[in-house]
């Protein structure tokens, strides 16, 4: 068990290295199979590790660190300790992995879904220059995150958080002469480091209380009220920056600058699930501070409408997939902050499929013509590409939760687990979670009904080329088909009124909260509700961009309202870039310029000097350093007779 976590995180490690000692050395395709190689040697790990765990689960009763644990399994799970990374007085960290129900889920999605887009990477980045680059920074990207979810202490998910940031500056900036991907790089760099800098200060606020930073002593010893606050609004706020909630989302948008398999990624398989899984982690904190989980509640259902609305005007086909995301994070965000949290990781797994399959499709569109991402231009594509228009209309209505696809078993436990509550606030989330169904239906179905129906346009028809009479490479189209499948079949996992294996197999690790359990009476007509607004929504973006019966609401000022984004990027230039850049421009003209370099022009002019003269003296005749010696032992004779 434990040895299948140490294959799952250093294979994909492995992968990097041999890269980068490889470098030109080895051909470009080469590069690319050792990156997907490790990744599935990675996922044959956590498959490993994963049926450890269920060994344990399904064994007689075990005592855990804190007592008997129902059905066998350790409430900590199983560390495994390479040695003492650091050591102070008290206070001790190992390098030690964490093999529990939760983070073999996490396990099993990063390096499965993970090893399918680095795939289909290998079709999707052919010819690409810095192809070999491109492979070292993927496979380092899914050790990061592999990292993350199975770090064994706080610090080592930290660790793993941090370098999930890094690997993401490098792949959103990977094609480094475009300016607008440096940009977007350096803004998700930044934005995310806020986040870094919260939880660090989290971190040491636990310290200082526990002298630890292990879940099993952090998690069984109850701070003080303030603190326990504290401490969960730092890890709050490193989870709404790594998943893009607000008011830390503007980054991810942008970072679709990137190639579209680093998109999937992002969104599908790491990075931005990284703030559930530190929710459900570390639940324990945020039960002893319930208003400040409820807030990541609030925060979760705030974002999914603000996301909702935004992607309905958005044109490039990546950048309305990347609001969808932001969106469903913020049901996840929603279900673990009313106490859900295996239904807000449910919905992480099904996300993972549909969201990476919706990406991956959007690749062979764009792919397939030139790069153009223009929604408005590509119209009529799916008469072209048959296979791409039907396995992108099962992710569509996996993401729009229409039975029996995959979102419709995960989502609506989630909005039913808000009707739970049963307080003013869990009806507030309750609408919140229909109203962004009907958004979901209305913003992703404008899409498709834009790109894929009817016949194509001029566009299409003009810059429209196939590989060799396929829809794109082998490598492209084989995870495309995997992923539709999952999408199409992967919920039935669990259906929370009837079965439900996956809250189940979580529940030694994140148990849900017993006021978060719906009724099967509100997981009904939660459901019902969820699928007629998403409906609904497929109704009214039928009528308005397929059959053209209905007019679009002119409404200028809530379209440009949505159009910038609800003026989240203004605000913040106003409020950070441009005092920043004032100051910056200030203490160039008023200090630098004035003191510095020229002090420095004037201080390099008197060392020229200074070592001129020292040369001239410099003359290699013995009598003159006898000289200088006898004068200077004159100097200290005298010196000495003075002060007697």
């Amino acid at each position: 068990m434990t040895g299948g976590s140490w294959l799952c995180l250093l294979a994909p490690l492995g992968g990097t290295i041999l890269i980068l000692l490889g470098g030109t050395r080895i051909p470009r395709i080469a590069a690319a199979w050792i990156a997907t190689t490790s990744v599935f040697v990675a996922f044959g790990g956590a498959v490993w590790a994963f049926l450890g765990v269920h060994a344990h689960h399904n064994s007689p009763a075990a005592v855990g660190p804190v007592g008997p644990i129902s059905g066998g399994f350790p409430a900590h799970g199983e560390l495994t300790t390479a040695w003492t990374w650091l050591a102070s007085g008290h206070f001790s960290v190992g390098l030690q992995l964490l093999v529990d129900p939760l983070s073999t889920v996490m396990m099993l999605i990063v390096s499965g879904v993970g090893g399918l887009i680095v795939l289909y990477s290998i079709g999707y980045m052919d010819g690409d220059e810095e192809e070999r680059r491109y492979f070292a920074y993927i496979s380092f990207f899914v050790f990061s995150m592999l990292l993350l979810v199975e770090g064994g202490n706080l610090l080592l998910l930290l660790v793993g958080w941090g370098l999930v940031g890094l690997s993401s500056y490098l792949l959103i900036g990977f094609w480094h002469e475009r300016p607008s991907a440096v940009q977007a790089a350096k803004k998700a760099f930044v934005m995310n480091a806020f986040g870094d800098a919260t939880m660090a200060l989290a971190f040491f606020i636990l310290i200082a209380h526990t002298s630890s930073l292990s879940f099993a002593t952090d998690f069984n010893v109850h701070l003080s009220s303030t603190a326990t606050n504290l401490v969960a609004l730092g890890l709050l706020g490193g989870a709404a920056a790594k998943s893009a909630q607000i008011p830390l989302q503007t980054w991810l948008p942008d970072a679709m600058e990137g190639p579209t398999p680093v998109s999937a990624l992002i969104h599908a398989a790491t990075m931005v699930t990284a703030g559930v899984y530190l929710i459900a982690r570390t639940h324990p904190i945020f039960e002893q501070a319930r208003t400040i989980e409820l807030i990541a509640a609030g925060t979760g259902a705030l974002t999914l409408l603000v996301a909702g609305l935004i992607a309905l005007v958005q044109t490039d086909i990546k950048r309305v997939i990347a609001y969808s995301t932001m969106s469903q994070i913020g049901y996840m965000f929603l279900g673990a902050g009313v106490g859900a949290y295996s239904s807000g990781m449910f919905h992480l797994m099904t996300h993972a499929f549909f969201k990476a399959l919706l990406f991956m499709t959007a690749g062979l569109a764009i792919h397939a013509l030139a790069g153009e991402q223009d929604i408005r231009n590509m119209r009529g594509l799916g008469k072209l590409m048959p296979f791409t228009k039907w396995c992108f209309l099962a992710g569509a209505l996996a993401l729009v939760g229409i039975p029996p696809f995959s979102g419709f078993f995960s989502k609506d436990s989630i909005v039913a687990s808000a009707a739970a509550l049963g307080t003013w606030y869990g009806w507030i989330f309750w609408v919140c979670g229909i109203a962004g169904a009907l958004l979901t239906g209305l913003y992703t179905f404008r899409l498709w009904f834009l790109v894929f129906p009817g016949e194509p346009s001029p566009f299409v028809r003009e810059h429209y080329h196939d590989h060799h009479g396929r829809e794109g490479a082998w490598t492209m189209l084989v995870p495309v088909g995997i992923l539709a499948a999952l999408a199409t079949v992967g919920g039935w996992l669990q259906w929370a009124p009837q079965w439900h294996p996956f809250t189940n197999w979580l529940a030694p690790a994140a148990q849900t909260l017993a006021a978060a359990e719906p009724t099967s009476t509100q997981e009904y007509f939660t459901s019902a509700a969820t699928v007629l607004a998403g409906l609904a929504g497929i109704a009214i973006a039928w009528a308005i961009y397929s059959e053209r019966k209905v007019a679009i609401p002119a409404a200028p000022f809530w379209r440009r309202t949505l159009e910038h984004k609800f003026y989240f990027d203004e605000l913040y230039d106003r409020l950070f870039y441009a005092p920043g850049a004032w100051v910056a421009s200030f203490l160039r003209r008023e200090f630098e310029e004035p003191v510095i370099l020229q002090t420095g022009t004037d201080l390099g002019d008197t060392t020229l000097a200074t070592g001129s003269f020292v040369r001239r003296i410099q003359t290699g005749l013995l009598r003159t350093y006898v000289l200088f010696l006898a004068a200077g032992a004159a100097g200290i004779v005298l010196a000495f007779l003075i002060a007697k």
